[in-house]
């Protein structure tokens, strides 16, 4: 599975173009996943430059090392110096619809392959999330 993973608001607090603290958990959860065979990370970030370098360094030097970094492998080009769009199976990103999830529902949705069925009273009892009962209450499911 391969992953595409935001920067600011997502691995961090969005301070951009500063690199805010860490969102609790982040590195520790993208770094278990990286263990594994079975998933692949990609940085997606709108970060260019010094800003993307210190990004991908802040990030090295916790120990997560991506397998590429705003493209789908590491040595793919993008045309025009503009960005594409990636070839990947799931996105992590704080501009989700209903925000970003703490880390450790993340992490349990990944793994348990919950990411791929709808939105159910399930799935929010089961992860008891903040925002329990918002679909609910938006598309009567």
């Amino acid at each position: 599975m391969i992953i595409a993973v935001d920067f600011d608001g997502t691995i961090v607090k969005h301070e951009y173009p500063k690199i805010g603290k860490e969102i609790p958990f982040a590195i520790d959860t993208l770094k278990r996943l990286q263990k594994s065979p079975e998933y692949q990370l990609i940085l997606w970030t709108v970060r260019q430059g010094v800003e993307l370098q210190e990004a991908v360094d802040y990030c090295k030097n916790r120990g997560l090392e991506f397998y590429a970094v705003n493209s789908n492998y590491p040595e793919e080009q993008a045309e025009y110096n503009e960005p594409r769009k990636l070839k990947v199976d799931l996105f992590i990103d704080d501009r989700n619809l209903g925000g970003l999830p703490d880390w450790g529902i993340i992490y349990r949705m990944i793994t348990s392959g919950k990411y791929l069925e709808p939105v159910t009273d399930e799935i929010e009892s089961e992860y008891e999330t903040p925002k329990k009962g918002i679909f609910k209450s938006l598309f009567g499911i």
